[in-house]
């Protein structure tokens, strides 16, 4: 996935999209990517240290997170669905704004709340690059406060993607303003980073919002797509929502209610349908770890002292 060729538009970034022999089908990055790549690589380098090669976790972290502050655009032929295109990729994220990007190619005038983990930032501003610790500590309130603006004030669901002043952004159309697959990651995100860091309590009326709202279209019912004032779009009772809006009880304040939405997580069988298998999957397996206290913050390996 990962692009080594400095000639190429994607240099330094991963190929967002692969068929299941390994192959690449497009060779664009998507920013959430690079976040959790980064992020990975930080936790590998505190647990195990860094070593020679591609075992030095943090410096290809932070070259990483260098590049998505800073890279250059490279304009060049991008391998894609279809064939090759045209395209001219920078750096992910708008300076202007503080925020991370939907797209470091020509769609780079707009976000996607599903890509802001302020719960990340936090720990780039301890552990990333001196030089830019300052924008990941920025970018974290930015992020909380774009978190808010987003979202319904009564629905609580975010749209898919996103103006940098929190409005939807249809980019194809009405349609992808709504809440669809990638908005069913956005509590996930807050609740996270209520939990590694409880710095904003609105994250706490969020999660109780969003429940609140889920639970009066039926718990064992509600669909899977809506408007983002609470128009159902598809029915489908989708597991990969039923585990991020379990994973949301984390920040939520009305207990008894949270417990209900943790337990339908608990009760889901292992995705399995050829729908959305690999989504619906990782939504449940990370929204699993997240609520068993199984994704934690991995601290900076301290080696023990040898007994004299």
């Amino acid at each position: 996935m990962y692009q080594k060729n400095p000639k190429h538009p994607s240099y330094g970034y991963f190929s967002w999209q692969l068929a299941y022999d390994g192959s690449v089908m497009d060779e664009l990055p998507a920013p959430d990517g690079e976040e959790y790549y980064a992020m990975a690589l930080y936790f590998a380098a505190n647990r195990w240290g860094s070593g020679k090669g591609i075992y030095d976790y943090k410096a290809y972290a932070d070259r990483l997170l260098h590049d998505m502050v800073h890279r250059e655009p490279i304009t060049g032929m991008v391998r894609q669905r279809g064939g090759l295109r045209q395209h001219t990729v920078g750096k992910e994220v708008n300076d202007e704004h503080g925020m991370i990007l939907f797209s470091p190619d020509e769609r780079n005038n707009m976000t996607d709340a599903s890509y802001h983990l302020p719960a990340f930032y936090e720990l780039w501003a301890r552990w990333g690059p001196v030089e830019d610790r300052a924008f990941w500590t920025r970018a974290a309130a930015v992020s909380r406060d774009y978190l808010v603006k987003t979202t319904h004030p009564r629905t609580g669901l975010a749209p898919n993607y996103g103006s940098f002043d929190g409005t939807a952004f249809g980019f194809r159309g009405p349609a992808t303003a709504a809440f669809r697959e990638d908005a069913w990651r956005v509590a996930l995100n807050w609740a996270a980073d209520w939990s590694w860091w409880a710095k904003d309590p609105r994250q706490r009326e969020l999660s109780d919002r969003i429940q609140a709202f889920f639970e009066s279209q039926g718990m064992n019912t509600y669909g899977d797509n809506w408007s983002v004032d609470g128009t159902v779009l598809r029915q489908r009772h989708s597991p990969g929502l039923v585990a991020t809006n379990g994973a949301a009880s984390l920040a939520a304040a009305n207990k008894e209610r949270a417990a209900r939405f943790t337990e339908a997580l608990w009760n889901l069988d292992v995705p399995s349908s050829r729908v959305f298998r690999y989504y619906d999957g990782l939504l449940y397996l990370m929204s699993l770890m997240h609520t068993a206290g199984r994704f934690q913050i991995i601290m900076p390996h301290t080696p023990r002292s040898t007994p004299k």
